[in-house]
């Protein structure tokens, strides 16, 4: 399998869709920080931990869909940034299965790339 780093923090959406296409699992969940909280969906607890990161794509392996991400605020201070992109989530055939506009904060892991901390996939739970 390839090894996708995400070199700037709008670049790991792009890499964890590259490994969702090769049905790699392992390497999505390379993409999140060993303490990420994934808010989705968003009425439920969140996702934590690695083994969370696996949880949410398991569903996705068998049909292998493209994320598109269009990263449109980006900042970054030392080793955490805060994201905001609309993104979908397409099928093979073309068809859009979900969509929606996020909110992440990234964090610098260990092998130098970037990977998500905190991922809302539709934005910030309410109170």
């Amino acid at each position: 399998m390839t090894t996708h780093i995400a070199h700037r923090p709008r670049e790991i959406a792009d890499c964890v869709s590259a490994y969702l296409q090769e049905g790699d699992l392992n390497g999505i969940a390379s993409m999140f920080h060993p303490d990420c909280q994934i808010y989705f969906p968003p009425d439920q607890p969140p996702a934590k931990g690695i083994a969370g990161a696996r949880a949410a794509f398991e569903g996705f392996m068998e049909i292998r869909p493209e994320i598109k991400s269009d990263v449109f605020s980006e900042v970054i201070i030392g080793d955490i940034a805060l994201l905001r992109a609309n993104w979908s989530v397409v099928a093979p055939d073309g068809t859009v299965m979900a969509e929606g506009q996020s909110t992440e904060v990234a964090k610098k892991l260990e092998n130098g790339g970037w990977g998500y901390l905190i991922d809302c996939p539709n934005g910030p739970p309410t109170l």
